[in-house]
């Protein structure tokens, strides 16, 4: 049995879940989600308690059990504390700025590149070398960060980049003369 999938989700005050054939809509003090699951698991609310059961033991419900409890979960997560991730921008002359709702980004191109994030994301740039991206959806704010760090990725040499907070970049050695 997967050890995620049997694991019951606690529904904190002030969250509000309705399950209408596997539609599930969870809304917090943060926002709203709403997300289609498969019709096969069968998910249920009970005194402030949320759990998914599985049907039967094959290969494909194992493998979503786990995968829809986790997803239930960022749900009521992201709608009560919402979700935060931090980028660092390393590199002489590199920064970063916010014009309006678009994030600027001088990172050693020819031109600045603009990124302007999707509704219900927001980017924040406490200082010119840190950005922020938070939201109360978790894939959607991975994914932004992920784009963000797509621009300049670190390289191996001089560690020159965007990178995640906390992020460890394998450092290579350089060329040597004989």
């Amino acid at each position: 049995m997967s050890r995620v999938g049997k694991k019951p989700i606690e529904i904190p005050t002030g969250v509000t879940i309705t399950n209408d054939n596997n539609t599930v809509t969870v809304k917090g003090p943060k926002g709203e989600l709403t997300r289609t699951f498969n019709q096969d698991m069968a998910i249920t609310l009970e005194e402030n308690v949320l759990t998914v059961v599985r049907p039967s033991e094959s290969k494909e419900h194992r493998t979503i059990h786990g995968t829809t409890r986790a997803l239930l979960s960022n749900m009521v997560e992201g709608v009560t504390k919402g979700f935060e991730r931090g980028l660092e921008l390393i590199g002489v002359g590199y920064r970063a700025s916010k014009q309006g709702s678009k994030l600027v980004l001088n990172v050693g191109y020819s031109h600045p590149v603009e990124i302007t994030p999707e509704q219900g994301i927001e980017v924040e740039v406490p200082s010119n070398t840190k950005i922020v991206v938070k939201g109360i959806d978790k894939e959607r704010v991975g994914a932004l960060a992920a784009n963000i760090r797509d621009v300049r990725p670190p390289e191996p040499y001089k560690g020159k980049g965007i990178r995640y907070e906390g992020e460890h970049v394998r450092r290579k050695e350089g060329k040597t003369a004989k």
